[in-house]
């Protein structure tokens, strides 16, 4: 799940400079407290919009990786006035999928422990193109620091999540970034993507899983800016 900070750690270093990136980590994420509710992907919505207002920014592009994609979206849909643009990167029409229903059941036989084996399996599994072993064991730490209990609740909240009937109601120019490997989401889910968010444009990275930002972050970072500067 990419709710961290670190997921964007190979992109947000070949930015140019005169792009302003807030990369926080998501409630419950790495640093960030850790509250007994609200794992639902409204209430990360409206954490995104939260921290807009604490930051003083009015609108602002908006970039989600997989379960941020759907928090990305969320925004975009309530929120349209606080929208420049939105990338969501490895993201389906919905978050439902074998794989993911799957890794649900895991998450349920491993409750109440900190699943250090499921995470790096679950991790390794997203990805097709190899990663760097520093990067990988750094993301196992990161991953790990969202507490057991919650694996499963922000799991949850994201497979309840269903948007599919109102992504018509995106109106910020939006970037779609896809692995061609991707073993979560498909390219069927891409297309009805593109025909249901207006004007919606797909971005697909060959030989590339479920995580471009990880596999392919100079690819990314490239097509950030150009989508950046198109009018």
């Amino acid at each position: 799940m990419a709710g961290l900070w670190f997921s964007f750690s190979r992109v947000v270093p070949l930015l140019p400079g005169r792009l302003h990136a807030f990369v926080p980590d998501q409630r419950g994420f790495g640093e960030s407290d850790r509250p007994n509710g609200g794992y639902g992907i409204e209430e990360f919505a409206d954490d995104v919009v939260a921290f807009l207002d604490a930051v003083s920014i009015e609108r602002a592009t908006i970039v989600g990786h997989s379960f941020g994609s759907f928090v990305t979206r969320r925004v975009a849909i309530t929120n349209p006035q606080r929208v420049d643009r939105i990338v969501l990167i490895g993201t389906g029409v919905s978050a439902v999928s074998p794989v993911t229903r799957e890794v649900q059941a895991e998450m349920g036989v491993a409750r109440g422990s900190r699943p250090v084996e499921f995470a790096r399996s679950f991790q390794a599994g997203t990805a097709y193109a190899p990663l760097p072993d520093a990067f990988f064991e750094r993301l196992i730490v990161e991953s790990m620091k969202l507490p057991a209990r919650l694996w499963r609740e922000v799991l949850d909240g994201v497979l309840a999540y269903d948007d599919a009937e109102q992504l018509t109601r995106i109106s910020a120019p939006t970037l779609l970034q896809w692995g061609e490997r991707d073993v979560l989401f498909s390219r069927a889910d891409q297309d009805r993507l593109v025909d249901s968010i207006k004007g919606a444009r797909l971005k697909i990275y060959k030989d590339t899983g479920h995580c471009p930002n990880w596999e392919r972050p100079e690819l990314v970072a490239a097509d950030l800016q150009e989508f950046l500067q198109q009018a």
